[in-house]
């Protein structure tokens, strides 16, 4: 985008009109009119153009052809006028409209509860609202002594970083891998993508403006993570190929003691004052328990440790699981094996989005990067068509006749439309319908993007057995009719072990408290998602509670907890206190609250079996808040909740084991 005083940009933007014109006719209706409302502050337009914007989401568009071309036509009006004046642009658009330009822009009607967080994701503000600030510069003496040990480059991990530079926070990021991307470096799966649109699943501080795709594949995410990674020179402070195997709290010392283990098996220490786990809920695979796996003689293989070296075409392949990565996985490799045996456990659902396979035409590309503020505006288009504007439709009404199959009205309305596309893309088939149709409401678990996958499963060539597997022998899967199915690779898409957060990692707090004997094996608990209690100055991002299943981003998410995790640190080097940890009381009234709120959502139905629930019902994966309740619980570190322990503590050297 040219830079807000960048006259000379604007003048070059607007020197050839028939060219402007010409690139103007690939933008999108709505961002485009936020444009010109934003640098002219006009909302005559808003109410000529707004009738016709159905929706968040391009396909909503039904402006008529005159009004688009009188639209483009004022668009390069106001970028000329503004080149003519040598002004600098504006770089928030008038207060007094932007309510208003927030419901044309989306078609819908936003709430005014949601202008804070409007004008974070439109990165509108001077200095972005998420970035921490210190309220007094801390002396060189303060910052030399105060050290953060970071547990993953990931999304989350490469977020914290950056801002902890920005802060000048001395840092250190252990990462297992050889490069950053944490779960997007790991799964390199075929077929694997993101099912969120990616110009809103990144950095709000960020917005890329180059992806090919408005879903993106893999290799993209992975190399936007490393991009920002390389561009804010955080890759300095990585060490690669090791992990944590240990973090222990001195009580004594006020320091985290943390015993790190290299690649080649060696093992050091290390010290920190503050420790932060960014390595997510969904970084250890889950290896599914089935009789005689270990007896296969074929290549065998987690979706997240996909051997490219196997070659899977022609051959008799069979997948394990069918969700979010099965589902990925397997229209992609469908056209090349001979055949393909799908074994389901249940069916998810997967909604149609015209857009999933569509990429971005280098005509976009030049609107998103030239045109001021276009692609904000479109990166909140987006925000909002995934967020928030369907949570209600996920809440149980208790008085609901049809509660067995659906929650409340506008819940069966979605449940109708997606039974009708299943039935449309498997043509009417009545066993591909009985199997592929889940018998829980929609939402009840991840609602996935429909990648082909019903269409793939007409193919001659692929299986959909849903009788559940036996045993497995030297060749074959053998499902619980007895029926054997021959095979030559078996590719296990099973998921991650979700319940188990943060293992292997031995974290123990103070006066010995162990976090693995705390949370048992499946019930992780957290304030805001991120402090426990007896934990000091140890904090969790992507913690208990804080997977999205209800849309929204999950780098949302992330930002969110870093703006907190940074107000925590800020709050530690400013006062001068060594350490702080939630209160009990302050954490189970969180923990309440979460509970009280999930007996009201869709994953507490119980015909609703997941990951997100522990062995006793009790949803331990998912938030329950809408975007803007998240993002307003952790807007604010709140002092009153921790017990702050006084006293300097300088981490020590590096101790070579």
């Amino acid at each position: 985008m040219i830079p807000q005083n960048d006259p000379q940009g604007l003048k070059q933007l607007v020197s050839d009109r028939a060219a402007l014109l010409k690139h103007l006719e690939h933008a999108d209706t709505a961002p485009l009119l936020m444009v010109l409302v934003h640098l002219g502050g006009d909302s005559a337009w808003l109410e000529r153009i707004a009738p016709h914007i159905k929706g968040p989401w391009s396909f909503h568009d039904e402006t008529p052809a005159e009004l688009k071309a009188e639209l483009r036509e004022a668009v390069a009006n106001v970028l000329a006028d503004y080149a003519d004046r040598g002004r600098p642009l504006p770089l928030a658009p008038p207060m007094d409209l932007l309510q208003a330009m927030l419901n044309a822009c989306t078609g819908q009607t936003v709430p005014p509860e949601y202008l804070p967080l409007a004008i974070e994701e439109l990165d509108l503000a001077e200095i972005d609202p998420k970035t921490v600030k210190w309220r007094k510069e801390p002396s060189a003496e303060a910052l030399a002594d105060f050290k953060v040990l970071v547990i993953g480059a990931g999304f989350s991990g490469v977020a914290l970083a950056i801002k902890l530079k920005q802060a000048g926070i001395d840092h250190v990021i252990i990462e297992k891998n050889e490069e950053v991307g944490g779960t997007w470096y790991e799964n390199t799966y075929p077929g694997i993508g993101v099912d969120t649109a990616n110009h809103f699943y990144s950095y709000s501080f960020a917005i890329n403006d180059d992806w090919n795709h408005f879903f993106a594949k893999g290799d993209e995410i992975e190399g936007y993570i490393k991009r920002n990674a390389e561009l804010n020179g955080i890759r300095g402070a990585i060490r690669f190929q090791e992990e944590v195997v240990s973090a222990i709290w001195d009580d004594e010392a006020l320091i985290w003691n943390v015993e790190v283990r290299r690649a080649d098996g060696s093992t050091y220490s290390t010290s920190a004052n503050a420790v932060v786990s960014a390595v997510g809920q969904l970084n250890r695979p889950q290896m599914p328990d089935i009789a005689g796996l270990d007896t296969f003689e074929g290549p065998a293989f987690h979706s997240a440790r996909w051997d490219h070296s196997v070659d899977l075409a022609g051959k008799r392949v069979a997948m394990i699981g069918t969700g979010a990565s099965g589902m990925q996985i397997a229209p992609a490799i469908a056209p090349v094996v001979g055949n393909l045996a799908i074994f389901q456990r249940s069916p998810h659902w997967a909604m149609h989005n015209p857009l999933y396979f569509e990429k971005v035409t280098d005509d976009k590309k030049w609107v998103l990067r030239n045109i001021p503020f276009y692609s904000k505006w479109f990166r909140f288009q987006l925000f909002w068509s995934s967020s928030d504007t369907f949570h209600d439709k996920l809440r149980i009404d208790p008085d609901w006749h049809d509660s067995a199959r659906s929650l409340n009205a506008d819940n069966a309305l979605v449940r109708k439309q997606l039974e009708e596309h299943i039935a449309r893309e498997v043509n009417y088939d009545p066993e591909l319908i009985r199997k592929a149709t889940p018998d829980f409401p929609p939402y009840g678990k991840r609602m996935l993007r429909d990648n082909h996958w019903y269409r793939m499963l007409t193919r001659p060539n692929v299986d959909l057995i849903d009788s559940g597997i036996d045993h497995v022998e030297a060749d074959a899967v053998i499902d619980k009719d007895g029926v054997r199915h021959e095979v030559d690779i078996i590719v296990m898409a099973t998921g991650f072990q979700a319940r188990r957060l943060l293992w292997p990692m031995h974290i123990e707090g103070r006066n010995g408290a162990v976090i693995r004997e705390r949370w048992g094996e499946d019930d992780p608990r957290a304030h805001l998602g991120i402090t426990v209690p007896d934990f000091p100055n140890f904090f969790v991002i992507y913690g208990p509670n804080t997977n999205l299943a209800h849309g929204g981003s999950a780098v949302f998410h992330s930002e969110c907890q870093i703006r907190y995790i940074m107000q925590g640190l800020r709050e530690l080097v400013e006062t001068g206190n060594a350490a702080l940890e939630v209160k009990p009381e302050a954490f189970w009234d969180y923990q309440d609250k979460v509970d009280a709120a999930h007996r009201g959502m869709v994953w507490s139905h119980p015909g609703v079996t997941s990951w997100y629930k522990n062995k006793d019902g009790r949803v331990t994966a998912n938030s329950p808040w809408r975007l803007v309740d998240y993002r307003n619980l952790t807007e604010n570190f709140d002092p009153a909740e921790y017990a702050f322990t006084p006293g300097p503590a300088a981490p020590g050297k590096d101790e070579a084991a």
